[in-house]
């Protein structure tokens, strides 16, 4: 089995997960739910006799949290981490700390849909899901696949959209359909590449 190995995870529950609020950059810590997914990441990685070389996750402390739990549950606390903001989860400018109800109340149901549904309309004062790309696609394709083509085994701990961003050039999904796409907190997805960087296996720990 190749040892160009990936695996994305998406952070667990947080504070404003639980509250349905919009988050964004703003930097609300783990729920004990949160924390219970990250430790079950752990066990479900370990059961599949899987460790890590290095590991990147966002600047925002639920990703961080998680990806520390995860390795603390392998027996691996002190693994080199790389933390960057373009891993970040996708800037919901106005929208960041608002109640999901409240915003549809504020703006309508059909436009609070379009920002948080469509491929290229941003929310005010934020960015799309095409804009997130914009900014982790480089950061992949410079930092972390390098690390994967040589031959490390890679933890990457962020968001929903930016984990979204990855997939969609990963597995060459469309826009439309990238947005679709619902990733559960604190579920590892387990990818095996080839040496072009195309996708030899998946595999989703749920």
């Amino acid at each position: 089995m190749s040892d160009r190995l990936l695996v994305l995870c998406r952070h667990g529950q947080s504070e404003w997960n639980l509250q349905n609020l919009f988050t964004g950059w703003k930097d609300p810590d783990l729920t004990a739910q949160g924390i219970e997914e990250a430790k079950q990441a752990a066990a479900r990685l370990k059961a599949r006799g899987i460790a890590f070389d290095i590991a990147f996750t966002s600047d925002l402390v639920r990703a961080q949290h998680t990806c520390r739990l995860v390795l603390e549950g392998l027996g691996q606390p002190g693994l080199e981490t790389i933390r960057d903001q373009a891993l970040n989860e996708r800037d919901y400018g106005e929208l960041s700390g608002l109640n999901k109800d409240d915003a549809r109340a504020r703006w309508g149901e059909e436009q609070v849909h379009v920002w948080r549904r469509s491929y290229d309309v941003p929310p005010p004062g934020g960015e799309s899901l095409k804009d997130t790309a914009a900014r982790v696609l480089p950061y992949y394709i410079h930092r972390i696949l390098p690390q994967v083509l040589g031959g490390r085994r890679v933890l990457v701990a962020a968001h929903g959209n930016s984990l979204r961003a990855l997939i969609m050039a990963m597995e060459g999904m469309s826009g439309e359909a990238i947005v679709k796409r619902e990733l559960a907190t604190g579920v590892p997805i387990v990818y095996r590449l080839n040496a072009d960087s195309t996708i030899l296996s998946k595999e989703e720990l749920a």
